[in-house]
């Protein structure tokens, strides 16, 4: 499989250049040159699959023959070492649960993916200097990746996130692990640091000392494993014999954008829904016509904060630039942190379901597109995070204690290893001046 820069369809490259560069010369996102179709019969072998065999039949043709087979199969294997249940909360509704997994987040799936490609691929290459993966993250991209890199020989993992906006179990997963693992505390918010990654990516001095790559969605390697667990939970949803409507929570779009590569790949999809907080660059897009970046506003669904969706370019080529085809897949809804509680007060009371902030604003834009259709469709929102990460907010909004997962009580008592940066100065400073 080829991959091309989305700014210059003649920038084209492999599978392991596109994940070892991240971000394509020109500044572009790669994009794979060919969107595969499912096998014919793949849906009528579904039922019968594991999820390891669901995935290894998704992603094989976006790797090719980069990645033995074998090996293929152990990444997978070691990817989704943990569930996926669907939790119904209503008759027609749904949540899936994406916080079953070692940092409690969505993410672990596409960090612990890529981390063992680029660890096959650098194995492969005998190579001799470090790799850098720098990413940016709004909350749980950081200590995914974290988690999914620690350890991993030669690769150096530097991660920026706004001071101030992750929640303090959000801080802990990314700042105390050490090793290999360096946290940059950046005074402002996600997409400044979204911006210094990118600017460190074109600058010539900090690559010809470091070779750097992404691990934000981004990078394939981390976007395209995220189709994974919608194809699991059609697999589990057969039985409603329904029209099948995802309702995602949404900041970068690397998330929703992994569900729309399934459905164009012909996994029967209904519709998306788009349900963000209010940073609704593109909600607003889709009523208007207009897309118009804008300034993060901070709110209590913080891994949302965005003003600047990096990966919604990628679905505008998913769906040929063509808006009202685009308008016939996806609709768009925001909520505002008043909305969020009332909702997560809700879903408690009236259904005995205790979301986090993110799960509660998709439930919100579920429930808003279901009332506008005239059949019965069945409608699943994704819950990206365990409640806990967002603990004050949950605990002081629903006026009772959320019991601490297990696995996070030695987090808790760990040191926070961060340093301060305000500018891309800093961040270039330090990559420059650490071995």
């Amino acid at each position: 499989m080829k991959y091309y820069s989305l700014n210059n369809p003649a920038l084209e490259t492999t599978f392991k250049a596109a994940v070892k560069m991240g971000l394509a010369p020109d500044k572009g996102l790669y994009f794979p040159k060919e969107i595969p179709a499912l096998a014919k019969d793949f849906l009528e072998r579904l039922p019968n699959l594991s999820k390891e065999a669901i995935a290894l039949e998704v992603i094989e043709p976006y790797i090719g023959n980069e990645i033995p087979k074998a090996v293929l199969k152990q990444i997978i294997d070691e990817t989704l070492c943990f569930e996926f249940p669907i939790i119904p909360v209503t008759d027609t509704i749904g949540s899936l649960e994406l916080f079953h997994g070692p940092t409690l987040a969505f993410k672990d799936v596409g960090a612990r993916f890529m981390a063992r490609c680029l660890g096959y691929f650098n194995q492969q290459d005998q190579q001799t200097e470090k790799s850098t993966v720098l990413v940016a993250t709004s909350g749980d991209t950081g200590g995914a990746v974290a988690d999914g890199f620690l350890g991993v020989r030669g690769i150096d993992v530097v991660i920026l996130y706004p001071k101030g906006k992750v929640s303090e179990i959000q801080e802990k997963q990314l700042t105390t692990l050490g090793k290999n693992i360096t946290a940059l505390e950046v005074d402002g918010v996600f997409d400044d640091c979204q911006d210094m990654v990118k600017t460190a990516f074109l600058d010539p001095e900090i690559n010809t000392k470091k070779n750097l790559t992404s691990a934000n969605s981004i990078n394939v390697a981390r976007w395209l494993p995220q189709m994974f667990y919608y194809f699991f939970a059609f697999q589990a949803l057969a039985d409603k014999n329904k029209p099948l409507v995802f309702s995602v929570p949404s900041g970068n779009f690397g998330n929703l954008c992994a569900g729309m590569m399934a459905q164009k790949m012909g996994l029967p999809i209904h519709h998306f829904v788009a349900s963000t907080n209010s940073n609704k660059v593109v909600p607003e897009y889709l009523k208007t016509g207009n897309y118009q970046t804008q300034k993060t506003i901070p709110t209590i669904s913080n891994a949302m904060d965005v003003g600047a969706p990096s990966n919604f370019v990628r679905i505008q080529q998913i769906m040929n630039h063509d808006f009202d085809v685009l308008q016939k897949h996806l609709s768009g809804y925001s909520y505002d942190d008043a909305q969020t509680k009332a909702a997560l007060v809700r879903l408690y009371q009236s259904y005995n379901y205790i979301a986090d902030p993110h799960g509660a604003v998709g439930f919100l834009g579920l429930e808003a597109y279901l009332n506008t259709l005239e059949t019965s469709a069945y409608g699943v929102f994704l819950e990206t995070a365990h409640p806990i990460k967002f603990l004050d907010v949950v605990e002081e909004t629903l006026q009772r204690t959320i019991d601490m997962p297990e696995r996070l009580m030695p987090l808790l008592n760990r040191e926070k290893k961060a340093l301060s940066i305000d500018s891309y100065t800093g961040l270039k400073n330090y990559l420059l001046n650490t071995d």
